[in-house]
């Protein structure tokens, strides 16, 4: 798999440019007052750039300097998330492939691409984060190349805490919870985030299903005859099959060490693990995962194991029933990710939404309709918006053209709000790993594409993946290893540790918010005050540099979809 090089050697290639802008011989170093997508653009696609340069025009030019395209730029228009003022430069009607940069006044873009396709090294490179992600298994060279790595927390004998003990499993108790992913910077492995991680990855693998069989990410069993993302996925769906307590349904909400380990290699540790907390949210996410998953998996002759996690499922359903209110409280010795939520309508109503689509029984059509929101952006905390998805793409789509009729408002209001963005995208608040939510975004309007056939959706996930790529306001191309600037300094423990310059590709950074500003302090590191600009590529920013497996699903969907359409 090829990655972009970094920064440095796109700063030395744009000085061999023969001619610069403003007539200049000499081509200056690439401004932060051009925003692009810095990977670039497919030749039938819009294809716009942001300049804060004030400038009235703009050209854009060949490696060797030759002018093939030059336009006016659109009005200054104040962003107030952004602090700043842009103009936007379109240049949809360039439609040549090659490589190019953008002048504006004496200033210069980072180089791009013109292409009829792209996008395809992002999309196993998004998709291959999950094979890094592996825990308990050896990263052989050859499949991970120099950012191959010794097995760490094999998870054969982890103790239940004590604030998961019961009559079946006392105090003192040892399970084996091999497997699965990683869920981000840290060691863990949490189940409320797997859900939603896991369920992305099998639906793209459904609705891109062509697309997917055709990859070879060159991961072990790259050669059966899965499609990889469905082995990839398989991986962490086994996992969760171990955090079910199989006496009573119940699923434990994470498993973790007591308090955060610091930045080295899974092998170094030694810290004893735990399964903590049964809980309501952790169920019904398991339940609603399973379910979707047993209704995929027999499609690749994987029956006898669609049996198993439908059973699961269902018993997992079952002691959510019994048990309603157990939400996650963070005992006082555990001091890792808590992933809480006491507003668990939405986890009803996904569970219920996959476990009708499972069994066709009444009941669960009555739980959705007793626990029914609003669609909006899926995230792991809110994942309605899931159960409406597998609805709507599902054979039963025609029993709910109400809940169709209000997914697609809310697509409409996506595509508003991205008309009146100086910014031309949908986001419009800044939470933590927002840049998922630009990629959550993207995906709503993909699935309102495959129900409406509008291309608007479409040109909108389009601006959705510009945004990540580097069109934003802070100059960065969000995925590591693709782009120009883009993330060198993850807060990733593997990466820190790992002795390689370079972190591993393909994984999107939790992006611009003003939620924590003290991470970076003993560093003396300064962000900005504005929600869409407070992002720094330090290692100490949890709070926006941070990696994390639902946050990469989104973008393995909007990646897909995109390439499979360009094909």
């Amino acid at each position: 798999m090829k990655v972009q090089a970094p920064i440095k050697v796109f700063l030395a290639a744009c000085v061999l440019l023969l001619a610069g802008c403003g007539g200049k011989k000499e081509v200056p170093t690439p401004s932060g007052n051009i925003l692009i997508n810095q990977v670039g653009y497919i030749t039938t696609s819009a294809k716009l750039a942001l300049l804060r340069t004030g400038s009235d025009n703009f050209q854009v030019k060949t490696k060797e300097g030759k002018v093939v395209f030059e336009g006016e730029t659109g009005p200054l228009e104040y962003w107030e998330l952004s602090g700043d003022t842009v103009q936007v430069a379109d240049f949809s009607n360039l439609t040549t492939p090659g490589e190019y940069i953008l002048c504006a006044g004496e200033e210069v873009s980072y180089p791009f691409k013109i292409a009829d396709r792209l996008y395809g090294e992002l999309a196993d490179a998004a998709l291959k984060s999950y094979y890094f992600a592996r825990c308990g298994v050896d990263l052989d060279k050859a499949y991970a190349g120099k950012w191959h790595r010794k097995a760490g927390h094999p998870d054969t004998t982890v103790l239940v805490h004590v604030s998961a003990v019961d009559g079946y499993r006392p105090k003192g108790t040892v399970i084996s919870s091999a497997g699965g992913w990683y869920d981000a910077g840290d060691f863990g492995k949490y189940i409320v985030n797997s859900g939603i991680s896991t369920y992305t990855l099998l639906l793209s693998s459904e609705l891109n299903k062509a697309y997917h069989q055709s990859q070879n990410l060159n991961i072990p069993k790259s050669a059966n005859e899965l499609p990889d993302i469905v082995d990839e996925t398989l991986v962490n769906l086994k996992w969760m099959l171990t955090m079910q307590d199989p006496n009573d349904g119940g699923v434990y909400h994470k498993l973790t060490t007591k308090n955060f380990v610091g930045f080295v290699m899974p092998s170094e540790t030694n810290d004893q693990r735990y399964v903590v907390h049964k809980t309501t949210a952790a169920a019904l996410d398991y339940a609603a995962t399973l379910a979707f998953a047993s209704r995929i998996l027999p499609e690749y002759n994987l029956t006898e194991l669609a049996t198993e996690m439908a059973a699961s499922a269902q018993n997992a359903w079952q002691w959510a029933f019994r048990h309603p209110d157990e939400f996650y409280e963070q005992p006082e010795d555990i001091k890792t990710g808590a992933y809480g939520d006491t507003n668990l309508n939405d986890e009803w109503f996904w569970a219920a939404a996959e476990m009708y689509l499972l069994t066709k029984d009444g009941q669960y059509l009555e739980k959705m309709k007793e626990s029914y929101q609003q669609p909006g952006t899926p995230t792991w905390r809110q994942v309605n918006t899931l159960g409406v998805i597998s609805l709507l793409t599902s054979e039963r789509r025609a029993e709910f053209s109400d809940m169709e009729q209000d997914f697609l408002s809310y697509a409409d209001l996506l595509l508003s709000k991205e008309e009146e963005s100086p910014y031309v995208v949908s986001i419009d608040r800044f939470a933590w790993g927002s840049n998922s939510d630009v990629a959550n975004d993207g995906l709503v309007k993909l699935i309102a594409f495959r129900l409406t056939g509008d291309e608007k959706y479409v040109a909108s996930a389009r601006n959705d993946l510009d945004y990540i790529l580097g069109r934003n306001a802070t100059g960065y191309s969000f995925v590591t290893g693709f782009g120009s600037k883009s993330p060198m300094h993850p807060h990733q423990r593997i990466s820190s540790a790992d002795g390689v310059e370079d972190p591993m590709p393909g994984y999107l950074v939790g992006g611009p918010n003003t939620n924590v500003f003290t991470d970076c302090a003993q560093d003396k590191v300064q962000r900005s005050q504005f929600p869409a600009r407070s992002y720094v590529d330090e290692e100490c920013s949890y709070s926006t540099n941070e990696t994390a497996i639902n946050w990469n699903a989104p973008l393995v969907f909007l990646v897909s979809s995109l390439d499979a359409m360009d094909r």
